[in-house]
This record gives structure tokens, sequence and C-alpha cells, in this order.
């Protein structure tokens, strides 16, 4: 049987700005459009993280998630939905009392940061499990804190997409599959490339995707520069992939992408010219064990 390969899009993520790409999607109608182009060039997943429709700033408007999902259903019926809950970990220390949350905190007790889920209840959402320096900030995910998140996540009934940054996320992730916090077999992400996580290195991915347990359906991605080289080591090794303008704002050296779809397209050209069967939403439903 031939092995088919899951595309991702992650069309406009948390941190991505609209200074390194005007047309970064950011409105409901934006993000459901890139989606909906996404899954016409190829993708099987559109992950999903909402803006401001104003200012294009990162939010968590339970409001601005479900008009994406009813915008997107309601031209596409097939395309696997998977919504982000990273939002609502991450801590700034005050210069003046590093105890203390300064400006750009978004600590939020981990029943709100899934509180979308189990309202909307979406085929996938992720489940951090990193602990890490984030530039001159920390991201925090306590194992209780991700207990919490991840039983809210079960009884909606909703597939978590473990999103592992480091080789002690990998560990994490296996004993919560081992102690029967998350059941299995697990669906996760190998991410690269954020500093001070995992490098975007053939090594560090072909470790990391080792690690994993047996049964593991993985996707593997890099950021940045290393979006395209990390999405071809994640196919040689056997994983699933993802691209998007959350990871890339370029499809070249010094060149803008003009969207998601261009984005997915080139992904599965890569895919297609090195022998590689891309599925459809319809075949990744099966293969994720997700209802049709």
């Amino acid at each position: 049987m031939v092995h088919k390969t899951i595309i991702t899009c992650a069309v406009t993520g948390n941190l991505t700005t609209r200074d390194q790409h005007p047309d970064l999607p950011a409105t409901p109608q934006e993000i459901a459009d890139a989606c909906l182009e996404a899954a016409e060039a190829g993708a099987a997943i559109a992950h999903i993280h909402v803006r401001d429709p104003e200012t294009a700033k990162p939010s968590m408007e339970i409001g601005l998630y479900e008009d994406v999902v009813r915008l997107i259903r309601q031209k596409n019926t097939d395309l696997i939905l998977n919504l982000t809950t990273g939002p609502g970990g991450r801590f700034v220390p005050s210069d003046d009392d590093p105890s203390v949350a300064g400006p750009g905190t978004t600590i939020l007790p981990p029943e709100k940061r899934v509180e979308h889920i189990a309202r909307i209840r979406p085929d996938i959402c992720t489940l951090d499990f990193n602990t890490m320096n984030s530039g001159a900030q920390v991201v925090i995910n306590t194992p209780r804190n991700v207990r919490v998140m991840a039983e809210v996540i079960r009884d909606s009934g909703v597939k978590p997409e473990l999103e592992l940054f480091d080789t002690g996320d990998i560990v994490m992730a296996n004993d919560f599959l081992k102690a029967g916090h998350i059941e299995g077999p697990a669906m996760c992400s190998l991410v690269t490339g954020v500093k001070y996580g995992l490098p975007s290195t053939p090594d560090a991915m072909s470790m990391a995707s080792r690690m994993l347990q047996p049964g593991t359906v993985w996707t593997g991605f890099g950021v940045g520069r290393w979006a395209f080289p990390m999405l071809v080591q994640a196919w040689l090794l056997g994983g699933h992939v993802r691209i998007g303008m959350e990871d890339t704002v370029y499809i070249g050296k010094g060149k803008r992408t003009k969207g998601n779809g261009e984005l997915t397209a080139r992904a599965r050209d890569f895919i297609e010219k090195l022998g590689g069967e891309i599925a459809t939403a319809g075949e990744a439903r099966q293969m994720l064990g997700l209802q049709q």
C-alpha cells in the first residue's frame, strides 16, 4: 500500500505580522478564504489561529473562531479543521520584579485556552507540550495545565495534535500516553527551527521521530528559511508535512509568497516530484481515525 502524505496548511499563526507580509490573513473571511485556497491546492488539514479583524493582532475570541469555521463549512465540508490552543501560555517578566507578569504576558487558566474547543468541537486541535524560552519571553505549559487541557479536549470528542518543540516535550508526551491522559495512537507535530528548541537539521528531526511511540502519526516542519527543506526531510523520514504563512512568508529566497495556496501547491509539487502521493481530506480522515 502506498503511503500517502497529508499536507497541513497553517494559514496565519500567532507571531507572523503584516509587517512581514501585508497580505497576511486576519479577518474571518480572509482566514477562511486562505483555508479554502489551501484545500484547493492539496491541503487536507487547515491549522487555524484567529486575529483581531481591525489590528491583525492575535486573538482568542471565540466568536471569531465560530465565524471562520462557519465560512469554511459553507463551501467545504471535507477539509479537516485544526484549531490552535497555543495562545495563553506566554509569560513576560517585568523589569522591576521578574516574579510579576509584565506587558505582553498572555497567561490564561488552562480551561480558558480550550474554551473554544469545547464549544466548536473541531476535528482536531493542537496541544502544546513546550515550556521554553521564546525570545526574551517564556512559554509555559506545565504538566498539570496540559493535563487539564487534554481532559477538556478528550471530553469534547476532539483529537489532539501534540506539538513537540524539543526532546523533553516528547518524553512528557510519551508519559501522558502511558498514563492514559491521551488516547493513542497519537498524532504529533515535530516543530523545528524555533530558537532554543529542536534545530532545523536532518539529525534533529530524525532523532525526534525515533523517540515517538510506535504507531504515532506525525508531521514534521521547520520555520523561516528552513520551511521547505524540513518539509522534504519530514517526507523522507516517512512523516507528513506542514507549510503556510505561519511558518514562512516566502516562496523563494527574497520573494514573498502570493499566499497559502501557492505555498501548499509548492509543497505538493515537491512531494509528487519525489514520487509521493498526496492524501485527500477523506483519505486523511481515515488515516487519522476521524469521522467522515
